[in-house]
This record gives C-alpha cells, structure tokens and sequence, in this order.
C-alpha cells in the first residue's frame, strides 16, 4: 500500500514566486520539482493528512502531486483548499478503492474553496459507479499585507520522490 500525504503552508515574499516558494516550504515540499496529475487516488492507497510533509527523498527529484494554489498581492484574502474522498473496495480485495481529489483556490475566504471542493467532490462522484464511503477537506488561507505577495498551497504528495534523470 502506498501513502499520499496532504501537506498545506503559506508564505509571503517580494515577488510571486518566492512567496510560492515559502508555502511550499512551510509544507515541507520547496525542494522537489512537483509534477502534478490529474485527480484520482489509486486503489489501495492511504491518504494521510499530515500538516507538513516529511523528508520524501533527495532534494531535487520529482515528487508527483496534486495541488491547490493561488497567490496575490496584498491586501486581501488568499486560500486554496484540497478534498479526497474514497471509495470502499472490491468485495474479496484488502484496503480501499480508489478515490478522487478534488482542488480550488483563489483570492477568496477558505469557505469559499472549502465548498468549491464540496461541489467538484460531489459531481466526481456523480460520473463513477463507484460507492463512496467518505470525505475529507484541508484548507490553507492567508491575508497579505499591502506590498507583500502571499501564497497558500494544499497538496497531495504520492509516495516518495524519484530521479529526474
């Protein structure tokens, strides 16, 4: 069974990118190069909810993601939000079935995404025979000061970082 870990943070910095660089850092995710996938969670695997991530591997390797992010200049709200359901497994099979992220973000309150994330989790399950047994949410928000850039960033990391080369 492999683990996903949703980590979230938040950051500010002179530019766009370096505060997207410090939410990542707060997640503990700034050393990797995020390759991100579409939303389905693999049968069997575990999701885990786990604030900051831990060491996934070298610095430098691609790590595979699925992320929720914005970032603005200040002042004003900022919050991206994450949310997974799964779904039971087959009858005779060990573990879960697969299951869906689902990912919203903007310059808006962390309410706002939160329910963004309800409604595409809902529609998700609305395409797939699949029955599903839960669902989950994490939320990151932050309000910049006026000439500083702030960032929020929920992500799901699945299993460790590989090679790039």
């Amino acid at each position: 069974m492999s683990t996903i870990r949703v980590a979230w943070g938040t950051g500010t910095g002179p530019t766009e990118m370096s505060a997207y660089d410090a939410a990542l850092a707060d997640a503990n995710l700034h050393n990797y190069n995020l390759v991100a996938v579409s939303s389905v969670i693999p049968a069997d695997a575990e999701v885990e909810a786990v604030g900051t991530a831990p060491d996934l591997g070298p610095a430098g390797e691609r790590l595979t993601v699925v992320e929720a992010s914005a970032t603005r200049a200040g002042p004003g709200h900022v919050s991206a939000a994450l949310g997974w359901t799964a779904s039971e497994g087959e009858p005779d099979a060990d573990g879960s079935g697969p299951g869906l992220f689902y990912e919203a973000a903007g310059e808006t309150d962390p309410e706002v995404v939160a329910e963004r994330v309800r409604t595409g989790l809902a529609a998700g399950r609305d395409l797939r025979e699949w029955t599903f047994t839960d669902e989950r949410i994490e939320t990151a928000t932050i309000d910049p000061d006026a000439g500083t850039y702030a960032s929020a960033v929920v992500i799901a990391a699945y299993g460790e970082s590989e090679p790039i080369c």
